[in-house]
């Protein structure tokens, strides 16, 4: 295995929201960082906004897209120490019984099965390093059932068994695996999520923000800031016997609902 000074890093997703703040503080953190996105406009404001990140457009349903991803990340950074999946879907908000079978896999297949292939990608690389590091978002979705969002929450269980099983797997080769478990993160996305509850419930979105809050002990909603400073900790030196492990950041929420 080589040492690398300078962490190099890949992160899926990561042109806009949590991903976005995950770069920033890599970059801040002095790493080298590249990023893939799906929304090529938004990496080109990236690029101008975090100089020396470099891109590539990618869509996470397309595994031959990925895979080239990682091979043009892996030649821009010149190996790889940390691998951040960052991306993917919200899906409808519907019940089970009422679900759309089609947006159902489309949500498993960007968020599971898009997790898989590109880790699947970068293990190789990762093995090289003498400090390698897979981090994955989960959600509060993966500890809780979530009514009416079946694809999400699934999707998120499902990838707290693979970073479980990522870790006893990679662990021989000092590759650190952790989940990250965002709770209602600030932003527009979250906006989104409300009116989407309110479609369901005939509710007002503002009626199902108050809910949410009030599901939290600490009464406001998560920094991305927050969620990025925990990446790069786990990633760090710092947080060198870490692995296998599921950290929520969401408030102390009691549920998903």
């Amino acid at each position: 295995m080589t040492t690398s000074q300078v962490q190099r890093v890949l992160i899926t997703a990561g042109a806009g929201g949590i991903g976005r703040a995950i770069a920033t503080a890599f970059t801040a953190a002095g790493a080298r960082v590249h990023v893939c996105d799906i929304d090529a406009a938004a990496l080109e404001v990236l690029r101008a906004q975090l100089p020396g990140v470099t891109t590539s457009v990618c869509d996470m349903a397309d595994r031959g897209a990925i895979q080239a991803m990682v091979g043009q990340a892996v030649e821009a950074l010149g190996g790889l120490d940390v691998l951040v999946n960052n991306a993917g879907i919200a899906g409808p908000a519907a019940s089970v019984a009422d679900m759309d079978p089609d947006a159902w896999e489309a949500v498993l297949r960007v968020n599971l099965t898009g997790t898989f292939t590109v880790t699947q990608a970068a293990i190789a690389h990762l093995k090289q390093s003498a400090a390698g590091s897979i981090i994955v978002m989960s959600s509060l979705a993966g500890r809780f059932g979530y009514p009416n969002r079946s694809p999400y929450a699934t999707t998120k269980w499902g990838l707290i068994g693979f970073t479980k099983t990522l870790s006893r797997e990679l662990g021989e080769f000092g590759i650190r695996v952790n989940a990250i478990l965002p709770g209602a993160v600030a932003g527009p996305r979250l906006q989104q999520v409300f009116e989407a509850r309110a479609a369901v419930s005939g509710r007002s979105a503002q009626q199902e923000q108050a809910a949410a809050l009030a599901n939290q002990s600490i009464q406001r909603f998560v920094d991305p800031a927050d969620i990025a400073a925990l990446a790069v900790f786990l990633a760090s030196e710092a947080g060198r016997s870490i692995s296998g492990q599921m950290l929520p950041i969401d408030g102390d929420s009691q549920s998903a609902s």
